[in-house]
This record gives structure tokens, C-alpha cells and sequence, in this order.
């Protein structure tokens, strides 16, 4: 067969993988082809939810004796396309996985782009025995980063794969080799930022495997700042070290492990926590990991900062999802700048993490504001202090019980149309008010309330009964509780999975809590459903999303020797296993239940394909960027025309970002997506589905197909009418009624004289429903 007449397949198998094998490659332990290394971006439609294709490498090469560290990529394209046709999409690949050298052929050669030069030629053209050895990539590589024949040692420990045989992500690969290589360079202090979600205790214990196991490291500290998280973390990603692993309690010091997990408090916590950490020596530890680095240890007077000083030999390693820099708390001031960064923005397109949408309510009194008059006393009868009181006075300095109970109203209203069984946190202002939540919330649901007392909890650090209900409400496999009122106690560390609903009905002004408290809702859990989640913002919470801060790389502003420092609210918690409520006033706090409240506007807003909210409005969002797309309404109806599955042109509007649902729930859910399109962005009348079936079974086109093949038809098309295209282009629809009335798919299939047939139909079926 004449090569431009193979396949890009047949390209790999004949051209590429031998040359390879030529140059001296390991084709079974060094080479591996079609690498997916993305999950695929989570487009959700309605209760559909589809993703979009992960990334996939044709051919990752990895060096011999280095499994963890690829080194090249090679893009194959059918020999028909230039020999550097695919250059630049295995580049953007080669930025992502942190590769350095790159390649693209179609059979006939290959073009090399060699990403570690900066000065000088970076591409060249190489014949088919001309791509470079293993050998030859290594050294290229050593002496690019610098690594000699001991450091190479540690960098080519091997990963711990249990019998599941998991492994790393590509992003957390390239944070555990990032920071194995700053260590095996000497350097003592690496900070690491990935997203909640993402995986850090996972990438800690690989960290510390490789650094143990080659024997750079002996003796590790693991602290973190709760108990829950040192629990979990000894049973589940933790678990290999086995006896070599303990937990450090007050004044119970075993010296004889070598992996040693700590609370914070556990060693900082108390007058005599000095006793504890300084019955080891300064130089006991050779490597320290701080979870969480951005609260306590990130301010230079912290207890917690006291404890790393004192171990200030061992190399520390800071590892969190949101670092803190202000003018007088940063991280980058002691750790240095991150060696590596994995954002949600990253996580959500990549498909590891949930994407999210945003319903705001803005409340006539926060809006106007509230004002008693003359006199005005509370439900007690202790008189109102004469002033206008705002948004960020209620629920902290005066409480109005109507505003609380709207709040429940329409989370309870939510949650009957979405499922009332969505693992939802509220965020309250304080305890009292986590409290009256819960009250108002059971009032709502009392239904579900009766059933198990557990369906709403007030999960605070002073409630006992609350908090120890917080390890059954992360528990996938726990039903209860459902909706869970909280503070401050669940804004971080909280690996709750299954949340689906965050509730924010108090003020946040530090962007590092606002990330903390978004973060419990961004796990993906296919096994119980968890795709996405969804925000409900009554407080103007959700603006810090439009913060060039929110998803952006940390900007150093620490101005030492500040003689007045400001600290941010979660700084104030030093203890989150403890809320403390700190009351700036100790003003009585009055409580009205006679001021009536009432939803001024509600609005949602999306996740844009540029990692950002949606924020005009959603008509004239589609009208843009359908119009970007297709130049004309004809464009479009071509376009449609032509697409064998109409579900192609659906998947590639939800991929530019258009929800669908909520087009459909604004303009008429009566309306195909066709039409929705055609009447938004080009202003025509829509027909609905109903119309469009009428239209079409009344064809006499179909007055050539037998009665049993007509009912089949009909069947069709009422379904058609009742939830759109996508349903009548599966063949999964005739395993369901009405269709399995009138025979198995096989006997349905063979009613139209076969499979082919049948598609025909469908075909000639679409082709007529869009025909007007």
C-alpha cells in the first residue's frame, strides 16, 4: 500500500516504533503509546453529564532506569500532513506534562523541538534513523538540569504502586519530581499549591516514599492541623509505611520510627508544648511536610513557625491549596517560590475536578438596608439601637429571623427540585446563627426531619453531638446527615466528596478562605454520582470569583517588621478543632421577628470555558458565541444538516460554554435545542417539539413502512416530543416502553429489514423533523 494511503496508526506501527527500536529503545519497558493523561473536561447538561475527550500522547518515552521521569513525546500525524504537523499540539502537551523534548512525524522523519535550549536552535529535522537514543536524551537532560551520578540515585527511586497498580497523575508526577530534584539540589525549603481536591496527601506520601527509600531522608515529620486529617491519612495514603509510621501524642515520645505524623496543637497546643517537640533534638528530623502551610505556619511569631525553626536542618516542605501572602503572613517568604502549581482552573479542564454554577439571591433589606423606628424593641423587649443596619450587620450584630428563614426557604425549594438528598454545608456567621439555621432548615424539611434526626446537623466546634456527626457526613457511604449548618469548623480539611450544594449566607473577605470553603464542593465522585456542585451566594460572596487572585500564581506583598499587622479572618482560628467565637462588640445582639424579607433578584450564573463566571446575560452570551462559530443562520442549519448525530453540534455548544438547560429553563422547555439556537442568536420563531413531531407524522414519506414499522415511528416521535433528539439517536431507547410493547430491539431491528435500515430511518425520520 502506498504510504500516503496508510492510516496514522499504520504510520506509527510501520515508521515511527521502528526507528525507535533502531535507536536502541525498549519498546516494552520505555515507550508507551496512546497515553491518555487527562480525564476530560465535565460538561454538564440538565442531569446529563458528558465529557469532553481527554488528552492523549501517541508515544511517551521515558529513559531506561527512570520510570517515573518522561523525557520525549512523539506526535504521529497520516503521511499526507507536513512531517511537523503536529508540532504545536504535542507542544502544548510537552508544557502540560513538564517534557522536554518533543517530536512530530508523519513516516517520513521526524521534526525535534528541544525545549531545554534557550539560546540558540530549538527545532531541527531528523531522518528516520536519526531520532536520538536514551542515552543520548539522558545526558541531554543531566546536564540541563545539573544532576550528577548521586542525585541521579534519588531521582530514580521508583514510585509505591499498591496491588491496584495506582499510580500518580501527570500533575502530581510532575509536583513529587519537581520537588524530589529540588531536594537532591540541597534545597531546603519547597513550597507546592494544588487545588483542594487534587490530591496533596497522596503526592506528600510519594514524596516521602522516594526520599526514604533511597535513604536520602530518614526520620519525616508529617504535621497537620486536624485530627481527622492524621487519622486518614495513617489509614488510607499513609498505610505502606505501616510500622514505621506513629502519631505523636503529649508526652508519649517513641524515638524508634522514622515516620512521625503531628497535629499542630499536639505539639503547640498547650503552655508545656515545648516539652514535646524539644524532647527531640534539632537535627532529629531530615524532612519536615506541612500540611495546610497557610495558616499558622505561614505568620513569622506563629507557635507553629517556632516548631519549623527549631527543626530548621531538615529540609520543609509546605504543600496547600490556597498560600496566603499579606502584609504580614507569607508563605513564599519562608518557603521561596512554589516549584510547582496545579489550579482549579487546571483541575476543572483537565476533568479531575467539579465544575460549578452559581445561583445569587440579592435580599430587599441587604440591599436597603434596615432602619427601626422610634422605640422599636426585639422579641425579647430589649430596645433597638437607632441606626440603619446592612448585609454585613445581620446575623453578627442584629439578627433578623425572617431573613434566616427565606435563606432555609430556598434551600429547601432547591433542593426539592434538584434532590433533597445532595450533601449540602451552609455557611453561617457565627454558631448562634448555625444554630437558628438548622432550626429554620428542619422547619422546611420537617418531612425528611421526622424520618431521621440526622437530615440536618449543626456540625460547630462547641457542639458535641454535631461534631462528631462531621466523620459521618464525609462518609460517601452514609446517608446522614444531609444538610449540614456550620462556621468556620468545616472551611478546610474537610474531605467531604459527595457535596453538591455549598451555602454561603455569611461575609468572607479573605481569598484564602473563600478558596478553602469552594474547595469542599470541587471532588468528582462518579461512583455516587458527584460531577458537580452548586453554589448558593446570599451575601455577594461569590464577586471574589472576578479577583484576578482567585485562580492566579501568589504574588509575594509580606512587608516585614510591620509594626501594626493585619490579619485576615482565618487567621484568627488558631485552633479550627475548637471554634472560637471572638466578639469584637459585647453589645447585646437584638433579634426581630416581625421585619418581613423578601428575594429582590436571583440570578445564575456558569462556568465559562475560560475558567470564568458567565456574568451577562445568558441570552446574550449564547447570541456571542454561537455567532462566533457560525457566520449565518444557513451556516448553522448546514452545519445541523450535516451532522449524522445531531448530539455532535449539542456536544460542541456545551464545549463553548452554553448551558443548555438553563437556555432551555429561560426561553421554554418546550423548545428543541435547534430551535433555541435558531431563535436566541438568529432571532427566529422557534417551533416547539410537539409542532416539529406533528409536522413530521404527517410526512407521507413514512406511508411506505408497514403498521408495526408506523408504531415504532410514532414511538419515536412522541419521544422526540418529550425529551429531544439526543433520545431518538440512541439505539438504548427501544430497551425501554413503549418500544419493548412492541418487540425486543432485535425484533424491532428486524421490522426495517435490519440494523442499516433502521438507521436509514431515523436518518430520513431527523431529516424531516427539521425540515420546516
Amino acid at each position: 500500500m502506498r504510504k500516503d494511503k496508510l492510516s496514522e496508526r499504520d504510520v506509527c506501527t510501520k515508521f515511527i516504533t521502528p526507528a525507535l527500536q533502531e535507536a536502541g529503545w525498549d519498546i516494552m519497558s520505555q515507550v508507551r503509546e496512546e497515553v491518555s493523561f487527562t480525564e476530560g473536561q465535565i460538561l454538564v447538561n440538565g442531569n446529563k453529564v458528558t465529557r469532553k475527550k481527554s488528552k492523549r500522547a501517541d508515544y511517551m518515552l521515558y529513559p531506561k532506569n527512570h520510570p517515573n521521569l518522561p523525557i520525549a513525546l512523539i506526535e504521529a500525524k497520516k503521511n499526507t500532513k507536513p512531517l511537523g504537523g503536529g508540532m504545536q499540539q504535542v507542544l502544548e502537551y510537552a508544557e502540560m506534562l513538564d517534557v522536554p523534548f518533543v517530536y512530530s512525524s508523519n513516516g517520513d522523519g521526524f521534526v525535534e523541538h528541544d525545549r531545554t535550549v534557550t539560546d540558540g536552535k530549538r527545532e531541527r529535522i531528523l531522518t528516520l534513523d536519526e531520532f536520538p537514543s536514551s542515552e543520548g536524551l539522558w545526558e541531554r537532560y543531566c546536564l540541563w538540569k545539573g544532576i550528577n551520578e548521586e542525585q541521579e540515585q534519588i531521582i530514580a527511586q521508583p514510585y509505591y504502586v499498591d496491588a491496584s497498580g495506582k499510580s500518580p497523575r501527570y500533575y502530581q508526577r510532575i509536583a513529587i519530581n519537581r520537588t524530589i530534584e529540588a531536594a537532591a539540589n540541597g534545597q531546603d525549603r519547597i513550597l507546592l499549591i494544588m487545588a483542594t481536591g487534587t490530591g496533596k496527601t497522596y503526592t506528600s506520601f510519594q514524596i516521602i516514599w522516594r526520599l526514604w527509600k533511597s535513604k536520602v531522608k530518614k526520620r519525616i515529620l508529617f504535621l497537620a492541623d486536624r485530627n481527622i486529617l492524621i487519622d486518614q491519612t495513617m489509614t488510607n495514603d499513609f498505610n505502606p509505611f505501616d510500622d514505621k509510621m506513629t502519631k505523636i501524642k503529649k508526652r508519649q515520645i517513641d524515638k524508634s520510627y522514622e515516620i512521625y505524623l503531628a497535629l499542630y496543637q499536639g505539639v503547640s497546643g498547650e503552655e508545656d508544648w515545648k516539652n514535646v517537640y524539644k524532647q527531640f533534638s534539632p537535627d532529629f528530623f531530615d524532612l519536615v511536610i506541612i500540611d495546610e502551610c497557610h495558616r499558622g505556619s505561614a505568620k513569622a511569631d506563629s507557635a507553629w513557625r517556632e516548631i519549623l525553626e527549631y527543626f530548621h536542618s531538615a529540609t520543609q516542605i509546605g504543600l496547600t491549596a490556597t498560600p496566603k501572602e499579606t502584609k504580614d503572613v507569607s508563605n513564599i517568604d519562608y518557603f521561596g517560590e512554589p516549584v510547582y502549581t496545579y489550579s482549579l482552573k487546571q483541575g476543572i479542564e483537565d476533568g479531575f475536578l467539579a465544575p460549578y454554577k452559581v445561583i445569587r439571591f440579592n435580599l430587599d433589606r441587604d440591599l436597603d438596608g434596615w432602619r427601626p423606628e422610634q422605640g422599636k424593641r426585639d422579641k425579647f423587649g430589649y430596645e433597638i439601637h437607632d441606626r440603619v443596619y446592612n448585609q454585613r450587620d445581620f446575623d453578627r450584630k442584629i439578627v433578623l429571623e425572617k431573613r434566616t428563614e427565606l435563606v432555609a426557604k430556598k434551600v429547601t425549594e432547591y433542593l426539592k427540585k434538584t434532590g433533597r438528598f445532595q450533601k449540602t454545608i451552609v455557611f453561617c456567621v457565627d454558631v448562634d446563627h448555625a444554630e437558628r439555621m438548622r432550626s429554620a432548615l428542619i422547619n422546611e424539611n420537617a418531612d425528611l426531619y421526622s424520618r431521621n434526626h440526622k437530615y440536618i446537623m449543626c456540625i460547630v466546634g462547641d457542639n458535641k453531638e454535631g461534631k462528631a456527626s462531621l466523620d459521618e457526613f464525609i462518609d460517601p457511604e452514609s446517608t446522614y446527615p444531609v444538610i449540614a449548618t456550620t462556621s468556620k469548623l468545616m472551611t478546610t480539611g474537610v474531605d467531604a466528596q459527595t457535596t453538591k450544594l455549598i451555602v454561603l449566607d455569611r461575609h468572607i473577605n479573605s481569598m484564602t478562605e473563600f478558596k478553602q470553603i469552594i474547595g469542599r464542593g470541587t471532588r468528582v465522585n462518579e461512583e455516587y454520582d458527584k460531577y458537580f456542585f452548586t453554589i448558593m451566594d446570599f451575601r455577594n460572596v461569590t464577586n471574589l470569583f472576578a479577583d484576578p487572585g482567585f485562580d492566579g500564581n501568589p504574588v509575594k506583598v509580606y512587608e516585614p517588621g510591620k509594626d501594626d499587622p493585619i490579619s485576615s479572618p482565618d487567621d484568627m482560628d488558631t485552633n479550627p478543632d475548637n471554634e472560637i467565637i471572638k466578639e469584637k462588640e459585647s453589645n447585646y445582639k437584638p433579634y426581630v421577628d416581625d421585619v418581613d424579607v423578601h428575594v429582590s433578584v436571583e440570578r445564575q450564573q456558569f462556568y465559562g470555558p475560560d475558567g470564568k463566571l458567565i456574568t451577562e446575560s445568558l441570552k446574550d452570551y449564547t447570541k456571542k458565541t454561537v455567532r462566533e462559530e457560525y457566520r449565518s443562520l444557513d451556516d448553522f442549519i448546514q452545519k445541523w444538516d450535516e451532522a449524522e448525530k445531531k448530539e455532535t453540534i449539542i456536544q460542541e455548544l456545551l464545549e463553548q460554554g452554553i448551558p443548555l438547560d438553563a437556555l432551555q429553563e429561560e426561553v421554554g422547555v418546550e423548545y428543541d435545542i435547534f430551535d433555541l439556537i435558531c431563535h436566541v442568536a438568529f432571532d427566529q420563531k422557534p417551533l416547539t417539539r410537539s409542532e416539529r413531531a406533528k409536522n413530521a407524522q404527517q410526512d407521507t414519506y413514512f406511508d411506505q413502512y408497514g403498521e408495526k414499522a408506523r408504531r415504532v415511528i410514532n414511538a419515536l416521535l412522541n419521544r422526540y416530543a418529550e425529551g429531544g433528539i439526543e433520545d431518538i439517536e440512541s439505539m438504548e431507547v427501544l430497551r425501554i416502553a413503549p418500544f419493548t410493547q412492541i418487540g425486543s430491539p432485535m425484533e424491532i431491528i428486524k421490522v426495517f429489514n435490519g440494523k442499516q435500515k433502521y438507521l436509514e430511518t431515523v436518518h430520513q425520520l431527523k431529516k424531516r423533523i427539521y425540515s420546516a
